[in-house]
């Protein structure tokens, strides 16, 4: 059986978050991922908590090295994995333009930003001293205070050199592109590394799970790859998104954005529809796990979903 999670956007108060994460280890959900979207609520200061408030959830944060310095990310990372129990994850993204715009950070070099975050957190883990540089980053007499850590780290990448990365040093890689699973993991199996095959969505089981990932879409798109884009948008539909985003940004954008879209895009459809195409997706290409993305606020809502989620996958009460 595929293991199920969740990845938490926190746009809602703290205390629903926490309530969130217990709610998802009750209904036997394996894995916790909280965003570290900047300026929202802070990612470790509520894992900590919900490091507590939990006993077999696995917890961890989606974070950057634009934002934070890798050596910070290593700490806090150390310091939740002590309070968990040994029970945490680091998932390593290249930065979003949500994100890294409200900051005014340009995303350069994401590859080796990448790359030296994950050299430096391993490093760091082995509770030795470290002098290190690298082309971005740089370590001189560092050393962790909490001693050796054994996390691992999945990266959420796109692009072809951050899956190729992924394939040869990560104990992980989390795919957010339905049709480019499969191009994805040929890039990935290349390399004798074998990373947990993870696959990130947000099930739209209802029009209105539909236009809120519409909602969001315009972002999406804006960092999504050329290579990406073809495999669910004509060249006809990428032109025409380019010269909204060039003329009106996201909000127009997002004026141009279908259902149909959307669909191609993610698991969408009926619950049936939904359960077949993830147990086809298992099979095909043997996924280990799957992550929910929780993208908007609402406690009995967002419970609801998590049970109708894994009875989705799991093929029961269809």
């Amino acid at each position: 059986m595929v293991q199920i999670g969740i990845n938490i956007i926190p746009v809602m108060p703290v205390e629903e978050i926490l309530q969130l994460i217990k709610a998802a280890e009750e209904i036997g959900y394996d894995y916790c991922l909280l965003a570290d979207e900047g300026l929202t609520a802070d990612v470790y200061a509520i894992l900590a908590i919900a490091a507590r408030e939990t006993k077999h959830i696995r917890i961890g944060p989606v974070t950057n090295g634009y934002t934070r310095h890798p050596a910070v990310t290593a700490a806090a990372m150390a310091t939740l994995n002590e309070l968990a129990k040994d029970r945490t994850v680091l998932v390593m993204v290249a930065g979003g333009s949500v994100v890294l715009d409200t900051f005014g950070i340009k995303r350069e070099v994401p590859l080796t930003v990448v790359r030296e975050s994950m050299d430096i957190c391993r490093r760091l883990w082995s509770g030795e001293k470290v002098d290190w540089q690298g082309s971005r980053f740089t370590l001189a007499n560092a050393q962790l205070e909490m001693g050796r850590q054994d996390i691992p780290i999945w990266i959420a990448g796109r692009g072809e050199k951050i899956l190729e990365l992924a394939g040869k040093e990560a104990d992980g890689v989390l795919l957010m592109v339905k049709p480019d699973i499969g191009p994805a993991l040929e890039i990935i199996d290349r390399y004798e590394n074998k990373p947990l095959r993870i696959y990130m969505d947000r099930i739209a089981y209802t029009e209105s799970m539909i236009n809120d990932a519409t909602r969001i879409f315009p972002y999406v798109l804006k960092d999504t790859p050329e290579r990406q884009l073809r495999g669910f948008l004509s060249e006809a539909e990428i032109l025409q998104i380019r010269n909204a985003e060039s003329e009106g940004g996201a909000e127009a954008v997002g004026k141009i954005i279908t259902s149909e879209m959307i669909k191609r895009y993610k698991v969408a459809g009926t619950p049936q529809e939904c359960h077949q195409m993830i147990d086809e997706m298992v099979k095909t290409q043997r996924l280990d796990a799957f992550i929910l993305n929780i993208t908007t606020a609402g406690l009995d809502k967002n419970i609801q979903m998590l049970k109708d989620v894994k009875s989705i996958i799991e093929g029961s009460a269809l």
